[in-house]
C-alpha cells in the first residue's frame, strides 16, 4: 500500500468515530467475556468501573495484541482521531510525518515480541471494522517520544527553533522503612497531561503474557504501556516516574521508550534488571526519574535517565519524591535547561510540597494518606490551597500562568487527569487503587470551557468531559 493509500485509510477513522466533545458510548457496567467464537479472545474480558474500563488480556503476543484491539476498538479509534489532530496542532507536522517516523525510525528497532503485539492490536481493530494499520498503532505508542523528544531534536538538527518542550508532567512519590505505616512501600503518582488525551487515560490492564511476569497498569487504549508509568509485576516490582522538565536530547539510532518501559515491567525481577532494561538501546526519549520498589526486599530505588546520563540511588529506609525536576548536576547541566533557582516553577514548587508532606508525615505514610497526597492543593509559593499550576494536583486550565516550561499557555487544557496508589500488601496480590479526574478539583467541562477560553477553540472537538471519579481498587483477574 503506498503512501497516499495509507493515509487515506487512516482518514476513515475519524468518519467512524466521531465524538467530539461528547462522551464515549456507554460500555456493559459488569464484566462482559469477549462475545465471538474466534479463539484468540478466550479468556480475555473487559469491564467498566468508576470511569476506568479494565481489561484482562492473556497468551502470546500476537494474541495479546488481538485481544487488546478488539476489546477496545472503539476507544484506540478515539484516540487516534483526537492524537493526530492534537499533535499536527502543537507540532506543525502532519499524520504523514508520523506515520513515516514511525516505519523508519521505531520499527525497526522494536523486538520481534512486540511487533507480534502491535500487528495484533491492528488485526483487533481489523475484526471491529477500525480502518488502521500498524504505521498508525506505532506512532499512537510513541505519542510521548515523537511530539516531544523526536520532533524538537530533528528541528534542531534543521537550525530552527523547535516547536515543542520536553513534558514534565506528573507528581509521584515512593517510600518506605521507617517513613511508612507498616515499613513496606507504599507508592504513588497522578498524571498531568493535555486533556485531549488525558481524559482518554482510563484504561487498567491487567496482563497475563506467555513469557515474563502478569502486570498491572494504567494506560491508554492502543498503547502497549502505561506510558505515564504506574504499574506493578507478579515478581514485586513497583514502578512510576516523573518526567524530566527541559531535556533536550533523542538518538534515533536507538530503541523506542515505549517498548524498553513495557519490556522492563513484563520481565525486571529486581531494581538492577529494570535498569539493566532501560538502559540497552536508550534512546533518551521520554526522560525520566524512574520511582522503582522491590517488594520481596522492601527496597527502593531512583532511576534518572536522560541520554548520556544517568544515575541510581537506593535505600531500605527513606524516600524519593518526583514533579519534573531533574537532580544529576551533569545531567541538569549537560541535557537540560533546567532552573532549579526559580521556585516558583511548577517542578520546583511541588518538589518543596513533597518535603514537607513526607517530613510531616514520615512514619504514618500508608495507601489512604498518599491518596491524599495525590489530591493535595497547597501551592507554596502562594502558602494558601489551589488547585493552581503549582500544587501536587494542579490545574493549568484555571492558571494566567500557564507553565512556560512546558510549552502550555495561560489557561491551556491541562492540569491532573488521574491518580494511583499501591502498597507492598496489595502489590503482593497485584492490586492497586485508581482515581479519574483531578482529585482537587470539580469536573472538568468542556463546553463551558472552550466558551471561557475561545483562545483555545482548536480543541473543539477534542476535548470531552473528564469527571471527578471516587478511588476504586482494582485487583489482576479481578471482575
Amino acid at each position: 500500500m503506498n503512501c497516499r493509500a495509507r493515509s487515506a485509510a487512516v482518514l476513515v477513522v475519524g468518519m467512524l468515530v466521531g465524538w467530539g466533545c461528547s462522551q464515549p458510548p456507554a460500555a456493559p457496567k459488569t464484566a462482559q467475556p469477549a462475545a465471538s467464537p474466534d479463539a484468540r479472545l478466550a479468556g480475555s474480558y473487559r469491564f467498566d468501573r468508576d470511569g476506568w474500563i479494565f481489561v484482562h488480556l492473556e497468551g502470546p503476543p500476537a494474541t495479546l495484541g488481538y485481544q487488546h484491539g478488539y476489546l477496545l476498538a472503539a476507544e484506540t479509534a478515539d484516540l487516534l482521531r483526537v492524537f493526530r489532530a492534537f499533535s499536527e496542532h502543537q507540532t506543525k507536522k502532519d499524520w504523514a510525518f508520523f506515520r513515516t517516523s514511525a516505519e523508519q525510525i521505531l520499527w525497526p528497532k522494536m523486538d520481534a515480541e512486540y511487533q507480534q503485539e502491535i500487528d495484533g492490536i491492528v488485526a483487533g481493530l481489523h475484526a471491529k471494522q477500525i480502518a488502521a494499520d500498524r504505521w498508525d498503532i506505532v506512532a499512537l505508542n510513541a505519542i510521548e517520544e515523537l511530539p516531544d523528544y523526536y520532533v524538537p531534536w530533528l528541528e534542531k538538527q534543521q537550525g530552527k527553533k523547535p516547536t515543542q518542550k520536553a513534558p514534565g508532567n506528573c507528581s509521584a512519590f515512593v517510600a518506605t522503612g521507617s517513613y511508612t505505616k507498616d515499613g513496606k512501600i507504599v507508592i504513588a503518582h497522578n498524571a498531568w497531561t493535555n486533556y485531549v488525551t488525558g481524559a482518554r487515560w482510563q484504561i487498567v490492564f491487567d496482563l497475563k503474557p506467555e513469557k515474563g511476569y502478569a502486570v498491572l497498569m494504567d494506560g491508554l487504549p492502543g498503547v502497549i504501556v502505561s506510558d505515564d508509568d504506574f504499574g506493578i509485576n507478579s515478581n514485586g516490582i513497583m514502578v512510576t516516574e516523573t518526567t524530566i522538565t527541559g531535556f533536550e536530547l533523542f538518538d534515533p539510532n536507538g530503541v523506542p521508550e515505549f517498548m524498553r518501559a513495557r519490556k522492563a515491567l513484563q520481565y525486571a525481577g529486581s531494581i538492577d534488571d529494570y535498569v539493566r532494561i532501560m538502559l540497552d538501546g536508550n534512546n533518551g526519549a521520554y526522560a525520566n526519574d524512574w520511582l522503582v520498589g522491590d517488594n520481596k526486599t522492601g527496597e527502593i530505588a531512583r532511576f534518572e535517565l536522560g541520554l548520556k546520563e544517568h544515575s541510581v540511588e537506593r535505600t531500605k529506609d527513606g524516600y524519593f519524591v518526583g514533579s519534573n525536576f531533574p537532580v544529576g548536576e551533569k545531567l541538569i547541566r549537560n541535557e537540560t535547561t533546567f532552573d532549579r533557582k526559580k521556585k516558583d516553577s511548577s517542578p520546583n514548587a511541588r518538589h518543596a510540597r513533597w518535603e514537607q508532606l513526607m517530613a510531616q508525615y514520615k512514619g504514618k505514610i500508608d495507601v489512604e494518606l498518599a491518596r491524599q497526597f495525590e489530591g493535595d492543593k497547597f501551592d507554596v509559593i502562594e502558602k494558601k490551597d489551589g488547585p493552581t499550576e503549582r500544587s501536587l494536583c494542579g490545574l493549568v486550565d484555571t492558571s494566567p500562568r500557564g507553565v512556560p516550561e512546558w510549552n502550555w499557555p495561560p489557561y491551556f487544557p491541562a492540569g491532573t487527569v488521574q491518580s494511583k496508589v499501591t502498597d507492598g500488601t496489595l502489590a503482593q496480590s497485584m492490586q492497586m487503587w485508581a482515581a479519574m479526574g483531578h482529585q482537587c478539583a470539580p469536573d472538568f467541562k468542556a463546553e463551558a470551557y472552550l466558551l471561557q477560553h475561545p483562545e483555545h477553540g482548536w480543541a473543539r472537538g477534542l476535548l470531552r468531559d473528564m469527571p471527578t471519579g471516587p478511588w476504586a481498587l482494582f485487583t489482576a483477574g479481578g471482575r
